[in-house]
């Protein structure tokens, strides 16, 4: 897979179609590799009409990694906020937006069109108030505002997230079931033969846990999106699962409800995962946004 220099980073992507087609950057979510936007799905949007750019966000897959700052304090960084203390992170939110928009600037690529999942939302919401220029229409899958007042995860869905990664490829298969055993999407079928070869995948391919702290770090510093949400005027879209137990569909219908004129689409049965069984009616929204953004 093809690398650039952008944003002072080295960044590993790849795309997918016709480079005359809507330009879509797909950004994925905590510690997530470009890989957990499966090739077929990509290849999906893609004869749907997009130039599909997926990529490794900072700090996780091939792209450039952040071990001098070491694993972020997580329960300092919150009483700090809560004291108004300053703090110190290895990145911002801010950071991991640019990043995706100095990769489409080095692709020449002046506007697109923006999906992202779980921190990928988060990073999409960020592109579009730091960049409105720059974004077509915006699509944010099972995430959030940053409202700290909305339900939190299940007790069940966090000691799954925050489960030891023991540097082990058998291990890397088994907690790629049993995590999703737990978040992924109840509604739907589960394929544990094809999620053992997704972990066995991501393991070969770039085993780093180091840098979900850090990522952790930026989500936490970020705080609060809901008044600048407020002010977007651009085609969106807002997706969850009706089960997601991580971040519940409070989080989407909150993020519905402060971004004006957005849609909503709420799936039944789908946790917090892409299913396969969703991808039609995944892509067909994502599909519709982007015809209305110019």
């Amino acid at each position: 897979m093809p690398k650039l220099n952008a944003n002072n980073i080295t960044i590993e992507y790849d795309t997918f179609g016709k480079r005359n087609d809507k330009p879509l950057l797909l950004v994925m979510g905590l510690g997530a590799q470009m890989i957990a936007w499966d090739e077929k799905f990509c290849e999906q949007l893609a004869n749907a009409g997009h130039y599909v750019i997926r990529y490794d966000n900072r700090d996780v897959g091939l792209t450039t990694r952040f071990d001098d700052h070491g694993e972020a304090d997580l329960e300092d960084l919150v009483m700090k906020l809560l004291t108004e203390s300053p703090v110190d992170v290895a990145y911002t939110l801010e950071d991991m937006a640019r990043d995706g928009m100095e990769l489409l600037t080095e692709l020449g690529i002046e506007k697109a069109h923006i999906c992202g999942a779980s921190l990928g939302g988060m990073i999409v919401q960020t592109m579009a108030i730091e960049h409105p220029e720059r974004v077509l229409s915006m699509t944010s899958i099972m995430s959030t505002t940053g409202n700290p007042l909305l339900p939190p995860a299940t007790p069940e869905a966090m000691e799954a997230l925050t489960s030891d990664r023991v540097d082990d490829p058998k291990h890397a298969m088994d907690r790629a079931v049993e995590v999703n055993k737990v978040i992924g999407s109840p509604g739907f079928p589960r394929d544990e033969e094809r999620l053992r070869q997704k972990g066995l995948e991501s393991y070969e391919r770039a085993y780093y846990p180091a840098g979900v702290s850090r990522q952790m770090a930026a989500v936490i510093a970020n705080g609060d999106r809901s008044e600048k949400l407020n002010g977007l005027t651009l085609p969106t879209l807002v997706i969850h699962g009706a089960d997601d137990p991580l971040i519940p569909v409070t989080g989407g219908i909150d993020t519905h409800e402060n971004i004006p004129g957005s849609e909503l689409m709420v799936i039944d049965g789908m946790g917090h995962d892409l299913p396969m069984g969703a991808w039609d009616q995944i892509v067909s929204g994502i599909t519709a946004v982007t015809k209305n953004g110019t």
